[in-house]
């Protein structure tokens, strides 16, 4: 069992304030191995389709972050997209990945690249 500590606590809180501040479908937030924090929400334009989790993913990467210690997505879905969870598993392989309802209940934490909870 994974124990949810302060720092996962505000990864989950920065997924549903991104979520929440354009009314997308989903939110996300990623730890580095400093402990910067970048949020996303999903992109859905015309030209431009990007999951909250990917986009979380590269802003860190294109600020500099070589490794993720974690990853939160706030939605609805009963689970990660497995591309997304892939695009973690990229940048951090042993980074723990939760998933939690719109409410910011965590519905299922993820701990390795096999997707064991």
């Amino acid at each position: 069992m994974t124990t949810v500590g302060e720092e996962d606590l505000k990864i989950i809180t920065l997924a549903r304030a991104a979520r929440a501040r354009v009314a997308s479908a989903e939110g996300a937030a990623v730890r580095d191995e400093t402990g910067r924090t970048y949020a996303a929400a999903a992109v859905a334009l015309p030209s431009l389709h990007l999951s909250a989790l990917r986009l979380a993913v590269a802003m860190a990467v294109s600020s500099g972050a070589s490794s993720l210690e974690a990853a939160a997505l706030v939605s609805a879905a009963d689970a990660p997209d497995p591309g997304d969870l892939a695009v973690v598993r990229e940048v951090g392989p042993d980074a723990t990945v939760f998933l939690a309802g719109p409410d910011g209940a965590i519905r299922t934490t993820l701990t390795s690249p096999a997707g064991q909870s």
